[in-house]
């Protein structure tokens, strides 16, 4: 493994790790692709700690299961690749997903790589994984080997790994592949991941590291999502300049403020929005949870929603289904995914052709 650092841009420090290693792309006409662009293959992340999931474990790795079998599609959708963190668990997601989904053994903290795996940049012969600095999301949940899943992903499908200092979450933005991204304040400047970083700075970065030459600013995320707002869970393009927000489903609903704020946000930006429904006010054990049909996968055949029990599931798939006309609209339930903090997008890195 070969290992160096530079200076690069304003004063940020990379770290190359790559058996080939490369020269860094530079970032003009280089970018994270659109999750709709075609995909070579996709990782998910299976539950293999009990001593994380206790009983919510068994009915997870069944909803992680249904998920990846929707994305594979019988062979018309992806390849999909089932990480899990031991030869045990190896073993009960071969016996839960079937056949045609290949798995995997990689140690990692918990199964939400969408945070924690690489991010790719470009297609073909262009295409490199970005790896950034990851820290249980400000400090709240490290476990081991939540920091190096993302570098040895990469390099068990031989692909060139670049390594940045900073510390960024996947789930933190969403873009359209035109060098158009959303984020949010809440996670993005929040002291607990990269302390004294400026709005200018956070640019600069996502410029520079992500090929991202405009950004919409959103402001607070899901109420109790202790990734301090992902993005993920509360806007997503879904087609270039357009991007899919909640519309509030009740007085009641934790996140009316969040989705009000956004909406306003978005139509200032000049982008046209998709209203999708919202699940509205799920409370669990006295506890208001974070749940969102926004955390959907886009795969080459299938677009998967995350399911609650609400009665806007329904009208959740509808609308999204009807957004994205050549894939099929599936929903599945993800309760128990969803204790762990997270859904279906969260649990997953697509690898783009």
């Amino acid at each position: 493994m070969s290992r160096g650092s530079r200076v690069h841009g304003q004063a940020v420090i990379e770290e190359r790790f790559s058996t080939r290693l490369s020269a860094a792309e530079p970032a003009s006409g280089v970018r994270q692709a659109a999750e709709w662009a075609e995909h070579e293959w996709v990782w998910i992340g299976f539950p293999s700690h009990e001593n994380l999931w206790q009983t919510d474990l068994e009915p997870a790795r069944e909803e992680v299961a249904a998920f990846a079998r929707a994305v594979h599609a019988d062979g018309a959708g992806e390849q999909v690749r089932l990480v899990a963190a031991d030869p045990a668990s190896a073993e009960r997601a071969r016996d839960l997903a079937g056949p045609g989904i290949d798995v995997i053994v990689a140690t990692f903290g918990d199964i939400w790589l969408r945070d924690t795996g690489p991010i790719f940049l470009g297609r073909g012969d262009r295409r490199s994984a970005k790896i950034f600095r990851f820290n249980g999301w400000g400090g709240k949940y490290e476990l081991e080997g939540d920091d190096t899943i993302g570098l040895r992903l990469a390099e068990t499908a031989d692909l060139d790994a670049i390594r940045h200092s900073w510390v960024f979450e996947g789930g933190a933005v969403d873009v359209d592949g035109t060098g158009l991204g959303v984020t949010t304040e809440q996670c993005l400047l929040n002291p607990n991941r990269n302390p004294g970083m400026t709005r200018e700075q956070a640019e600069a970065r996502l410029r520079e590291d992500l090929g991202l030459e405009r950004l919409l600013w959103l402001g607070e995320g899901l109420v109790n999502d202790h990734t301090d707002g992902h993005v993920d869970n509360l806007a997503r393009f879904v087609g270039k300049g357009r991007i899919a927000i909640p519309a509030p489903a009740g007085d009641d609903d934790p996140n009316v403020a969040a989705y009000l704020d956004a909406w306003a946000r978005a139509g200032d930006f000049n982008l046209e929005i998709a209203p999708l429904p919202s699940p509205g006010r799920i409370v669990v054990e006295g506890e208001i949870i974070p749940a969102s049909y926004m955390n959907f996968y886009i795969g080459n055949a299938a677009v998967v929603i995350p399911l609650y029990g609400a009665p806007n599931d329904a009208a959740a798939v509808d609308a999204i289904g009807a957004l994205f006309p050549g894939r099929r609209a599936i929903g599945i339930r993800a309760d128990h995914v969803l204790t762990g903090g997270g859904s279906f997008h969260c649990i997953s890195q697509q690898v783009p052709r």
